[in-house]
């Protein structure tokens, strides 16, 4: 029988309540296990946590401007650009401003594919899906499927390796909280399926490219294979838009990122941050807290809108913050710590956090920003 080495106390100045009524002068940072779910102690200093001067070693923030990265991948979604990975998850950039030529089968497991930016119809063995920007779709694993745009695409490929999708467990929510389950759309076998089964493919056939241990496999088919006239069961794939999430919010308390958690894989998470009312209690912190966060690599994945608690950052970036070093909001931000000038946050962006270190993949010149562990020095 293990317990843990947990028991709270209060040493000198401190605040009884997390993320408020701070003493005055301080700046609170949170310590924190298993991603927000665990034991965690508040400490409150005279200066900000992340008021270094200088950076050096590998554990350094991380921030890409992913925009730059605009190749086109002539092989499907899995030539796709590869951005960060680690053995239970792998995230891609992938254009596609055309119909594709073939099928793509992941036999590695689920994928999540997030539509940044673009619209079109998703064809797979379930049906037909239209998708537009801030779509999630969640594909099985083992599902072909293929993309035909009517606007250019570009997408968040996030493969949840050897483990599938779930739904998080609300707890005292309830499970139609942030989302109802019922929200979530499956294809249709529809009169656009239909049409596309008489689709001969290029030169007569159907090639579906699938992906097992990282390597592809040809399959070539006489006849389309997207042919069902039906199906039945509780195994398909899902769509859900960000602007069908109702965030948790509490008037007098900052959430954790925790709160937003939109899907669960095995070893990793992927939330989703939507506009919402900003804490109108006085005391109550109004932005993101400083927190270590020492068991999990953070991801964020910039969608849409004003992101209040980054400085120079636009939609189609990418920040990566490893797991064991103090982050939070920048200067500019922490100046609206208990006062905002506006009711509400306005932006979308995509969470992922990892229990296991990310490794970033070789990217072009230009694509990173080596300055980013600079943007929380307060500038004289």
């Amino acid at each position: 029988m293990r317990r843990p080495i947990s028991f709270p106390r209060i040493e000198g100045e401190a605040s009884r309540q997390a993320h408020a009524n701070l003493p005055p002068g301080s700046y609170e940072r949170e310590m924190g296990r298993e991603g927000f779910f665990g034991p965690a102690t508040h400490m409150y200093h005279r200066h900000p946590p992340t008021g270094w001067i200088s950076w050096e070693g590998p554990l350094r923030p991380r921030a890409f401007d992913l925009n730059r990265l605009n190749e086109v991948a002539s092989g499907g979604p899995w030539a796709a650009r590869e951005v960060l990975f680690n053995p239970h998850c792998r995230m891609r950039l992938w254009h596609c401003p055309t119909p594709m030529d073939h099928l793509a089968r992941n036999g590695d497991g689920d994928e999540l594919i997030f539509i940044h930016a673009g619209a079109g119809s998703l064809y797979c063995d379930y049906g037909h899906l239209a998708v537009t920007a801030g779509d999630y779709v969640v594909l099985p694993r083992g599902t072909m499927w293929r993309l035909s745009p009517s606007q250019p695409v570009t997408a968040l490929l996030v493969e949840a390796t050897g483990s599938s999708y779930q739904l998080p467990d609300r707890g005292l929510l309830g499970p139609h909280a942030f989302f109802d389950p019922a929200m979530l759309d499956t294809p249709a076998i529809d009169a656009a399926f239909r049409d596309q089964q008489g689709d001969a493919g290029p030169g007569g056939v159907w090639r579906v490219l699938v992906k097992r241990r990282g390597a592809i496999s040809t399959v070539t088919y006489p006849f389309n294979p997207l042919d069902a006239m039906g199906w039945k069961g509780d195994l398909a794939p899902v769509r859900l838009n960000v602007k069908d999430v109702r965030p948790v919010m509490s008037h007098r308390y900052h959430l954790p990122p925790s709160a937003h958690t939109t899907f669960v894989a095995n070893r990793f998470v992927v939330c989703t941050f939507a506009p919402r009312p900003f804490e109108t209690d006085a005391d109550a912190l109004k932005i993101p807290f400083f927190h270590n966060n020492d068991d999990y690599d953070e991801v964020l994945f910039y969608h849409a809108g004003d992101f209040f608690s980054r400085d120079n950052i636009d939609a189609g970036m990418m920040t990566f913050h490893p797991s064991g070093f103090t982050h939070g909001p920048h200067p500019k931000a922490l100046q609206k710590a208990f006062v905002q000038s506006k009711p509400a946050t306005d932006e979308y962006a995509v969470m992922i956090d990892t229990r296991d270190a990310l490794e970033v993949a070789p990217l072009p010149d230009g694509v990173e920003n080596h300055a980013y562990a600079d943007s929380w020095r307060v500038k004289p």
